[in-house]
């Protein structure tokens, strides 16, 4: 593991360096940037602290670059930013807790104290940004030998860090799914895993929105499903997301069992980050945001993964346990999971404390048509069946289509394949399709304001009736997605209805 070359090259570290003793005061590079200066990973954010007021330094520097600064006194910080990076500022200090509280006593401190309260030893190391000694490492915990050795650990006794701040409970285990790779993967130490299950009622003082903030980063790592391993071993996901946990487990009842969902809904989980990467790195996935004016889309291409399709990926099994059911000579069934399932995500956020806008509604109906796709790999893809999935799906229908295909999971492999060569067969259908009679947010030719305008009449059941007709003979593919051939179809139900145009 080598220092990434000139890592210190950056113009602002000299500016830093420069005003630092101008004014008199000790300054130095923290925490990530540190550490990903020898992991070799980019990284924007850079924190300095300093051995005086970090305010006064910060308001400096940027008198210095001309750049805006912005000042949180409460907190003791400083941020600017300079050539496309953040730099954030806060003096040296030492803290002290309350037990009640996860919001710490602050106190002025020296370098030495202030690494002494980081959270990791890995996050503990700092650069000098003195002139004399520009650029050493001060690693006072042992740091790199932690990095090299893929371990996490804390400076302190993890029973005192731990206790003092649960949030780093979560932030351990989310560094490990952060910065595990293949070739160098991360491990807690197991004292650290100890204390997390000695102190996992601590994440009671902590808000469910700064839990749910932590469970956002860890989804959307390369593998998540390490994370949540380790928060099930550890005690702690089951503090916040039971629903989850009750996913475990295997009944067996006349020597049949079903699958085991909690590991299953983690392999689909790291299906969806799979395919998601790599339909961004193909630049094949698109993301739709309303236009501020009119009824269409505003259309781009996604560069970042969707935590909201992890999330939709994390709860599309999580109505099971209350639908498992036994049939003798059938086996499990777990019918209606989906559209239960679907029932359940609302509650779900609102207890975490997560949006109830349309983020929840993307996710809810993701877990609702979830089957859908699927079912039409057992069955002959008709072009009915494709509409109608193209009409409910709308926009979401390309990750509803990677959230199904990570959802094909068997210790068959003979099976996978056929499923997933069967499931390209649903995606060309999609496309041809969609190409065919334009369904995807599809609206319906016939609104309810030409119906009373033709028949003349009020707001009424015969409305909804004649829009239904003509909704589903264009889903059926009765009539083209057409206006004329939908106004032909209104008169004739219209007609049956006994109403009669009034010019």
């Amino acid at each position: 593991m080598t220092v990434t070359e000139g890592y210190l090259d950056a113009p602002v570290f000299g500016i830093v360096s420069e005003t630092a003793a101008e004014l008199g005061v000790r300054a130095f590079v923290i925490g990530g940037y540190v550490r990903d200066c020898f992991l070799g990973r980019q990284n924007k954010d850079i924190d300095i602290v300093v051995e005086g007021s970090g305010i006064a330094l910060a308001e400096a520097v940027a008198e210095r670059v001309r750049a805006h600064v912005s000042v949180f006194r409460n907190f003791g910080t400083a941020m600017l930013r300079y050539q496309g990076t953040e730099v954030e500022f806060v003096g040296a200090r030492k803290e002290s807790y309350h037990r009640e509280s996860r919001k710490p006593i602050v106190e002025d401190g020296t370098l030495e104290e202030d690494q002494l309260r980081r959270d990791f030893t890995i996050n503990a190391m700092a650069f000098s940004l003195q002139k004399e000694d520009f650029g050493a490492l001060i690693d006072p915990f042992g740091g790199i030998r932690d990095l090299v050795s893929g371990v996490i650990r804390t400076p302190l006794e993890p029973d005192q860090t731990y206790s003092d701040d649960p949030l780093r409970m979560l932030r351990a285990i989310r560094f490990q799914a952060k910065l595990s790779t293949p070739e160098h993967p991360f491990r807690i130490v197991p004292e650290s895993l100890d204390s997390m299950r000695r102190n996992r009622e601590r994440l009671a003082i902590l808000s469910r929105e700064r839990i749910v903030e932590e469970l956002n980063k860890m989804l959307v790592t390369d593998r998540p499903s390490q994370a949540f391993r380790v928060m099930d071993e550890t005690g702690l996901l089951e503090q916040f997301l039971p629903q989850l946990v009750q996913l475990k487990g295997v009944e067996t009842v006349e020597g049949k069992g079903h699958k085991e969902n909690f590991s299953h809904t983690l392999q689909v989980l790291d299906n969806v980050a799979a395919a998601e990467v790599a339909a961004i790195r193909e630049g094949r996935l698109k993301d739709y945001e309303p236009e501020l004016d009119g009824d269409g889309w505003v259309e781009s291409v996604r560069t970042e993964p969707n935590v909201w399709l992890r999330w939709a990926a994390l709860l599309h099994d999580i109505a099971k346990p209350v639908t498992k059911r036994f049939v003798p000579g059938t086996g499990w069934t777990f019918h209606g999971h989906d559209a239960v399932g679907a029932k359940m995500v609302p509650r779900i956020f609102r207890e975490l404390k997560m949006p109830q806008n349309e983020k929840m509604k993307y996710v809810q109906k993701l877990v609702g048509l979830h089957l859908r796709p699927i079912a039409l790999v057992d069955e002959e893809v008709t072009d009915s069946a494709v509409r109608r999935l193209l009409f409910d799906a709308g926009n979401d229908i390309d990750d509803l289509m990677i959230l199904c295909d990570a959802d094909i999971t068997s210790k068959n492999p003979a099976k996978v394949a056929r499923l997933h060569r069967n499931f390209e067969l649903v995606r060309e259908k999609l496309v041809e399709v969609e190409a065919k009679d334009a369904l995807r947010n599809w609206k319906n030719p016939i609104s309810g304001d030409y119906v009373m305008e033709v028949f003349g009449i009020p707001p009424c059941q015969e409305i909804g009736l004649i829009k239904e007709t003509v909704k589903e003979a264009i889903l059926d593919g009765v009539i083209p997605n057409e206006f004329e051939a939908a106004d032909r179809l209104m008169r004739q139900r219209a007609a049956e209805l006994g109403l009669k145009p009034v010019h």
